[in-house]
């Protein structure tokens, strides 16, 4: 992915992400069950933290998975 493209919550006017959007938090997580760098999806610093936050807290409630075997 390029440098030059927008953020993907930008795009779609997300301001805030919820943990329990979970179709949305899998497209920036990996095969592994990692987080994906911003480098590579181009999200904000600020959304990026907010959607570490997101994926974490739902790790946490049991709505996605720690890893993917």
């Amino acid at each position: 992915m390029s440098n030059n493209q927008q953020c993907f919550f930008k795009e779609n006017k997300i301001d805030h992400i919820d943990y329990k959007d979970i179709h949305v938090l899998k497209e920036f997580i990996n095969p592994n069950g990692r987080i994906i760098a911003r480098k590579r999806t181009g999200v904000s610093a600020k959304m990026q933290k907010q959607l570490a936050s997101a994926i974490k807290r739902a790790r946490f409630m049991a709505l996605i998975p720690y890893i993917n075997r």
